[in-house]
């Protein structure tokens, strides 16, 4: 398995800092003109998890994401311009145009798939870990979520069987301190890193807006379940810039002050990274993303939508269509 991201200098880090901000950034302009259709969940000010995270795995690893998920398959190695024809659903996305912003996969990179479910890419995670382990394959597993997961049950029955069976799983909890707009506050018992002690993994709380951070933390979790430790949980605390969807823009929800937001961005990642290689070298690298993504801009918008005559295509494994008749 090849391809992933170069994550291993401070330098590769900031510019993958950078890369993830810009995409969502022009994402976001691309929803507004109606290119991308049915909005996104922006990642601006979690990149941070998803830089650290993926600067302690090895080529060979496996990863589930979740609805806000463009950071972590872009810090894995997906090429931004197949990424951005997916979320603009034309033929040459990374899924063909119909996986979308919410359910992005790229096997030959481990990524097992973004997914629309709250917590449901916990327990892919899990089997991946078990089937690497069965085929004598030194594999770690990483399962990112937000806290709006941590009270699904089928996390809980994830880490059970994680633990019962020492899997080399990374858990990644990316609290960003609302599920939607509900504080995590008023809505989780108890707290996140009880939820996975409970079960006796491994935990541990770490500064979410800080890469080398997430990184330091993230490569200890890595090498212990590499070597048998087991699992491992990390609770990421962290802060979305935007709403939890496009959405929100247009109905003008009303549940965070605007000191909260500000008090955060004075948190942000991307300047924390660029103070570490200096001004000077941090706008080369800036330039070179902005000349990156627009050329993935035109190769997005220069590739088709999908013939609508091919739309039962690809619903089954086996490539069959589905049979003369049956309800599509």
């Amino acid at each position: 398995m090849t391809g992933t991201a170069a994550l291993d200098t401070p330098e590769q880090r900031y510019r993958m800092l950078r890369l993830i901000r810009s995409f969502e950034e022009q994402a976001l302009a691309l929803v507004k003109s109606g290119v991308i259709t049915g909005g996104i969940h922006p990642y601006i000010g979690q990149e941070a998890v998803a830089v650290g995270v993926c600067a302690a795995l090895a080529p060979g690893d496996r990863l589930t994401s979740t609805h806000r998920g463009h950071g972590h398959v872009l810090a894995r190695g997906v090429d931004p311009a197949r990424l951005l024809a997916e979320l603009a659903g034309r033929v040459d996305g990374l899924n063909r145009g119909r996986g979308g912003s919410m359910h992005a996969a790229d096997l030959r990179l481990g990524i097992l798939g973004a997914n629309g479910i709250v917590g449901a890419g916990a327990p892919i995670a899990v089997g991946a870990a078990w089937a690497a382990r069965q085929a004598g394959e030194p594999t770690v597993a990483v399962a990112f979520f937000g806290d709006g997961a941590l009270n699904q049950g089928v996390l809980l029955e994830s880490f059970n069987l994680a633990a019962m069976w020492r899997l080399p799983v990374l858990f990644v909890c990316e609290n960003n301190g609302y599920a939607t707009t509900l504080p995590a506050e008023t809505a989780v018992a108890g707290s996140a890193l009880g939820r996975a002690a409970a079960f006796g993994i491994q935990a541990a709380a770490v500064d979410g807006m800080d890469t080398e951070a997430v990184r330091t933390a993230a490569e200890q979790a890595v090498a212990r379940a590499r070597e048998g430790g087991g699992p491992a949980f990390l609770e990421c605390r962290t802060y979305r810039f935007e709403g939890h969807h496009t959405m929100e823009r247009r109905m003008k929800l009303n549940y965070r002050s605007a000191e909260e937001v500000d008090a955060w961005r004075e948190q942000d990642p991307l300047p924390r990274a660029a103070a570490a290689i200096g001004a000077d070298r941090a706008a080369e690298l800036d330039a070179e993303v902005t000349a990156e993504l627009a050329a993935a801009e035109r190769f997005a918008l220069d590739s088709p939508h999908p013939d609508p005559a091919g739309a039962a295509d690809h619903l089954y494994a086996s490539g069959l269509r589905p049979r003369a008749g049956a309800v599509t």
